[in-house]
């Protein structure tokens, strides 16, 4: 397999200039996350019109690459690609103009959701890929030929996968549905990295706001020294250490060395950080703690989310979509609470765009009777049917 193996700045400017005459760009990347505060990227692949390029970051710093990428002139093809879209978001500052993720594409048009991009390879091209280096460790130098083989045939058929899609969307009149759901997958990956992600804090449940204020303020202690020291953040203190630091509510050092599992030296050596970060939690005033996440009571709904669970998933392969693409229990949940007006909550995703018209209409008129449902064949792959109730005269 023909490619150009970039490791000088010279011939990555050679690549650049290529990329910004092309029409489509097809890329992924290989990186190692274990060990370090945003993953390590080790290699990027990319198919520029048909040529093959292996960037070797490495050896060369490949924002150029990025930058290249985010421009407007082609369009950009991936496959589940929210860790390569943070890293545009990182070196360029910004998203790829117009990017197509090849898994959302395929759960529009029927196939699998969420599907490796072997199998879509082998559904939609009809080629077989090696996956014997799955597992491999990319920061090693020298490549191997079977690395660089894996690489290679991870973006040698982005294109062809991508023609394929787009004429499949376009038969389903559905490309409009991807451009939406391109926008709002990319929108949310940038929501979700400019935050701070301390509720994410396993263990948080049920602290009040005094504790809750005391996590968030251990949190941003261990986020600084992680991202400073490039390691993990739960390498720097364990999640459940820092929920019983919030419990015990004292910035004592005494106390803190006391609790069980501190008896690491680093997290020793942490003390006096750790303590000055719960005494600026302990100082603040009631008004300026965060606020605790809503419980809102509401009904079981049990019988009625296997209801629809099963309407959903009949609906869809109606449609000819991914039911794990459309939405899940959760969703459905979101949804009957919205449409029975059972909560004060954002517009839940199956009243919003596409699954809106689709979808949720139609579970909207389950609801209120005016869509109902039957076994047409208990044997058939697609055993209920929908029909709407008969009017009075």
């Amino acid at each position: 397999m023909d490619y150009q193996h970039i490791v000088k700045p010279e011939q990555l400017q050679e690549m650049v200039a290529d990329m910004r005459g092309a029409s489509l760009i097809g890329f992924d990347t290989e990186f190692v996350s274990e060990d370090t505060y945003y993953p390590h990227l080790c290699l990027v692949q990319a198919n520029v019109d048909g040529r093959l390029y292996i960037l070797d970051p490495l050896e060369v710093d490949v924002t150029p690459f990025w930058e290249a990428l985010a421009s407007p002139s082609h369009i950009t093809i991936c496959h589940a690609g929210r860790e390569e879209l943070r890293f545009c978001l990182r070196a360029a500052g910004k998203r790829p103009h117009r990017l197509f993720d090849a898994q959302i594409a395929a759960g529009l048009v029927g196939m699998e959701y969420p599907a490796a991009y072997s199998t879509l390879i082998a559904r939609v091209v009809g080629k077989r890929l090696s996956k014997g280096e799955t597992r491999t460790d990319w920061r090693r130098r020298p490549l191997t030929a079977r690395q660089i083989e894996y690489a290679n045939q991870d973006v040698a058929h982005l294109l062809p996968l991508y023609e394929a899609l787009t004429g499949k969307l376009k038969e389903r009149d559905r490309a409009l549905w991807l451009d939406e759901e391109m926008e709002s997958w990319q929108a949310s990956v940038e929501e979700s990295d400019s935050q701070e992600r301390w509720r994410r804090v396993s263990g948080i449940a049920g602290l009040s706001a005094k504790q809750l204020a005391i996590v968030r303020e251990i949190w941003r202690w261990r986020d600084q020294v992680a991202r400073e020291s490039d390691r993990p953040p739960r390498r720097v203190l364990r999640d459940d250490l820092v929920v019983e630091l919030a419990r015990r509510e004292s910035s004592d050092p005494q106390r803190i060395r006391a609790i069980r599992g501190f008896e690491r030296r680093n997290y020793q050596k942490a003390v006096t950080a750790i303590a000055e970060a719960i005494e600026t939690a302990l100082n603040l005033s009631p008004d300026e703690y965060p606020k605790q996440a809503k419980s809102a009571r509401r009904p079981p709904l049990t019988l009625v989310g296997q209801f629809l669970s099963a309407a959903l998933g009949s609906l869809c392969r109606e449609l000819d979509l991914a039911p794990g693409l459309v939405g899940g229990a959760q969703d459905l949940r979101d949804l009957v609470c919205h449409q029975l007006d059972l909560g004060n909550d954002p517009t839940p995703r199956l009243a919003t765009g596409w699954r809106a018209e689709v979808i949720g209409k139609s579970i909207d008129d389950l609801l209120h009777g005016r869509l109902l449902v039957g076994v047409a064949d208990a044997l058939a792959e697609q055993p209920l049917q929908f029909i709407k109730p008969p009017t009075g005269d």
